[in-house]
């Protein structure tokens, strides 16, 4: 398994992550130890994680229930230098804090997530949304940020990476990076960390697919210059790639099914929209033609950038686990990239 460092943190972690969001929900603790072994077997080192894990849906009585498997796993298996972990402060939600996090709140946060994983430092520590707002999860249809404060905003920033300074001293985080956010922010949170001392933004965890390409403008300019590493989430849109969902049918367990189970839509959070089977069944088609598995070639495609990208992969078991690790070493030629890239400019996102 190739490795990647993530910006200028000097931070080395495997070219593929394992997402762990279904860890203490859809997927229980044997499963998820499991899981983390078979990854750590093939060469995937680098866990990502959140305080509000695990998702569909979060609940106040499970936040940071994810974290608890992790860190279960590490007292039983030993060896934390063998896996570099990313872990999130969430942003502002009702079934969290209102508030988000400031100075303060990230100092709480950074040690409560210390003690759920049974470790003394994070490898990555990340913000889940901006507290100003954010774009992403098809919030760019309706965004808009007249009402935002640039002044306050400039201050909140300075009062969380002083926090993230502390901790960096104290040895309690190794490097920050950013979810769910734009171009603008990222530059402003680069700026001022120059200006104060402050850790550096070497990431940023935004959603990207051959579905969701958002990243491919703005902020792969300012990934290229700046030196941030993108983490890609849902490289398979949700499940959307796998095909599972083609006919609009919703396999027992899925996130679908698991969500409308819990009083949600089942739309995949605005994924499932009536022009995604077609695009979806055009990308198999493609996969097909060149004698690729379509799950292999979606993960592929976001690893093959012309920015720094991992992507973070995910199953809710150890079988789709064991399908995914199949093809996390595939290379797609320069034939398949020009099919793809054909195929977005004549289907473009559909959601």
């Amino acid at each position: 398994m190739q490795r990647l460092t993530l910006g200028s943190s000097g931070v080395s972690v495997s070219a593929v992550s394992l997402g762990t969001m279904t860890f203490g929900n859809q997927t229980g603790m044997a499963d998820a130890h499991g899981q983390m072994d078979m990854a750590l077997e093939a060469g995937v080192t680098f866990l990502d994680t959140a305080e509000m894990y695990p998702v569909n849906p979060v609940e106040r009585e499970t936040v940071g229930r994810t974290e608890e498997f992790i860190g279960a796993w590490l007292a039983g298996r030993g060896g934390r230098d063998r896996v570099e972990i990313a872990t999130k402060v969430a942003g502002p939600s009702d079934k969290i804090r209102r508030e988000g996090y400031d100075g303060r709140i990230i100092r709480q946060t950074i040690d409560a997530s210390l003690k759920r994983l049974r470790t003394d430092y994070i490898d990555l520590y990340q913000l889940h949304w901006p507290v100003r707002g954010s774009y992403a999860f098809r919030q760019n249809w309706a965004y808009n940020p007249a009402k935002q404060d640039r002044e306050k905003t400039l201050s909140h920033m300075a009062e969380v990476l002083e926090a993230l300074a502390e901790a960096q001293k104290a040895g309690k985080i190794r490097a920050f990076g950013l979810s769910n956010e734009s171009a603008w922010g990222t530059t402003r949170w680069i700026d001022m960390a120059e200006r104060i001392g402050a850790p550096r933004v070497v990431s940023v965890q935004n959603e990207y697919s051959l579905l969701c390409r958002l990243y491919d403008t703005d902020m792969a300019e300012v990934a290229v210059n700046e030196d941030v590493t993108l983490l890609a989430y849902s490289p398979l849109a949700a499940g959307l790639l796998t095909g599972k969902y083609a006919t609009g049918q919703e396999p027992e367990g899925s996130r679908a099914a698991v969500d409308k189970l819990h009083g949600g839509p089942g739309d995949l959070g605005g994924r499932r929209t009536p022009r995604a089977p077609e695009i979806v069944a055009a990308y198999h088609a493609l996969a097909h033609e060149f004698g690729l598995d379509p799950i292999h070639m979606a993960v592929a495609f976001t690893r093959q950038r012309p920015f720094a990208a991992i992507p973070i992969i995910g199953a809710t078991d150890r079988g789709q686990l064991e399908h995914l690790l199949k093809g996390i070493d595939l290379v797609l030629s320069d034939d398949v990239l020009r099919q793809i890239d054909r195929l977005h400019r004549a289907m473009p996102m559909p959601y």
